[in-house]
């Protein structure tokens, strides 16, 4: 089972999931395609109206984010609310609120049902400088306007200088792959089909959808698209979302281990919290997140950036694990749920959770599942029709303009640099971008094998650059990600990177 060469503390071990062969030509009533939190709830709940579901994963159960994740189930996301607010209206940030918390009760049930350990914890958000202390009040104002019950306090637990924090008590932090594996049983004891290992990479539209992966195809009435980000590019929801990669490293021995779940609400962002690993506790920091293929530091400096500030403050033994999360952060701060544009009233589809998705995705679950049984809740009715204010499309036009930049940047680095005869053969574990005949071609040894493919993302032209932690071929503009010998593991793309030869 590959993940990419770095397992989270949740994927290590993964958990045996059971999953069921496609059957080529079926039909069923809704197809999933996505196997994490979002894809298995949304199955589930369907899956219990009577539904019968079949959910399509192209690689394997909590492959991307919800296996990756710090799984924090908390009402208090940072500043959320704060960037909800100044994008649209508090009555948004308000159905926001209720619906994050209908999701967290839900989760909660479940996994008490189901006998998923939780584990009850307080939620921070605090300011690691001064300047930072306004954004913390901010939150703290809105939150209570909203009904949370939050107060102003010290982050009296935390080894260095805080300035400001803000509390919810009584959250939760779980193991997310736990969630899953129990979910993942509850769907197919409920009728649902689970298969693994099965890409969908075309939706044909007739009277019914037809879903097209190299397994086989299989026909259904309704589809949900729940891949962190659609692969169907109707609706433009890769220019309305900016993909981002973020770090978490676990350690053992740490000298003065937080209670809480916390997190800054300035950069650079640190997120922390413990989580019980073969019998142990462990402390999980987390930051240094960036738009993917987008930082001037390579992902190992910022490990190791993240590696030094924990031993300077923790005392840190040992490093246990690093992992790093894929998320895409919406331009307004709500999430995207719904119909897709152009989908006929049968594709939906959620994406832009903003690195807060424990909560989210189970929102979305319920959203979906609402509406296409009829029966929508009103926080949703309310998302679902909220109007942006001047400053979301300026967020907008901002985010897409530095994705030009980093498409033009890439294309006149890759001309300007002719591949030269030591950039054939690249030493172990590093990789170049050069032009080879007027077209970027990627380079680079891993494990003893160097492989040569073309460096256009198979999305929409941007070129790739090199991921010296994970070994991947990351592209700028969207986000899509490829493995060193071009294939496809996450993002809007649906086809790997062409072979060269050079």
């Amino acid at each position: 089972m590959a993940t990419d060469g770095l397992p989270s503390v949740w994927l290590d071990p993964p958990p045996a999931i059971e999953t069921d062969v496609l059957e080529s030509d079926a039909h069923y009533d809704v197809a999933v395609v996505g196997a994490g939190l979002t894809g298995l709830a949304t199955a589930l709940l369907l899956a219990r109206a009577g539904r019968r579901v079949a959910v399509l994963e192209a690689r394997w159960v909590g492959a991307v984010t919800t296996g990756h994740s710090t799984a924090k189930v908390t009402l208090l996301q940072g500043t959320r609310l704060s960037t909800i607010v100044a994008n649209h209206t508090e009555h948004v940030a308000a159905a926001y609120v209720e619906g994050n918390r209908a999701a967290q009760a839900w989760l909660m049930a479940y996994a008490t049902e189901h006998r998923v350990q939780l584990e009850h914890r307080d939620a921070y958000t605090y300011a690691g400088t001064q300047s930072g202390a306004s954004a913390v009040r901010r939150e703290f104002d809105i939150a209570r306007r909203l009904g949370l019950p939050v107060e102003m306090t010290d982050a009296v637990e935390l080894p260095y200088p805080s300035y400001a924090a803000l509390r919810l008590p009584d959250q939760l932090q779980i193991n997310p792959m736990d969630v899953l594996a129990a979910l993942a049983r509850d769907l197919r004891q409920a009728g649902g089909v689970l298969i693994d290992s099965a890409r969908v990479t075309e939706v044909a539209h007739n009277e019914s959808c037809e879903l097209i992966t190299p397994a086989g195809s299989v026909t259904v009435d309704t589809v949900v698209l729940a891949t962190g980000i659609p692969f169907l590019d109707r609706g433009l929801y890769f220019a309305k979302v900016t993909a981002q990669r973020s770090y978490v490293l676990a350690f053992r021995g740490a000298t003065q281990v937080p209670r809480g779940m916390y997190i800054s609400a300035d950069a650079p962002t640190r997120s922390l919290r413990t989580a019980v690993h073969d019998g142990e506790e462990l402390l999980l920091v987390g930051g240094n997140g960036h738009p993917v293929g987008r930082h001037p530091m390579n992902p190992s400096e910022l490990v190791a950036d993240l590696t030094d500030w924990a031993q300077r403050w923790f005392d840190v033994k040992e490093r246990t694990h690093v992992w790093s999360a894929q998320d895409y952060a919406a331009h307004g701060g709500v999430p995207f749920v719904g119909k897709l544009p152009r989908g006929g009233g049968q594709v939906y589809l959620a994406t832009g959770y903003s690195k807060w998705g424990m909560t989210n995705s189970v929102a979305a679950a319920m959203r979906l599942s609402g509406e296409i049984l009829g029966d929508a809740p009103s926080w949703a009715r309310t998302l679902g029709t909220r109007v942006s204010k001047p400053a979301s499309a300026i967020r907008y036009f901002r985010a897409n303009a530095a994705m030009g930049l980093a498409a033009a940047q890439g294309w006149l680095d890759a001309e300007l640099h002719p591949l030269k005869e030591e950039d054939r053969t690249p030493a172990e574990g590093t990789g170049v971008v050069g032009a080879e005949r007027g077209e970027p071609v990627a380079i680079s040894t891993v494990d003893g094998r160097t492989c040569a493919v073309s460096a256009i993302c198979t999305h929409l032209g941007g070129v790739v650059r090199f991921n010296d932690l994970e070994k991947s071929w990351d592209c700028p503009l969207h986000g899509s990600r490829f493995a060193a010998d071009g294939t496809l593991l996450e993002g809007p793309a649906t086809s790997d990177l062409k072979q060269r030869s050079v």
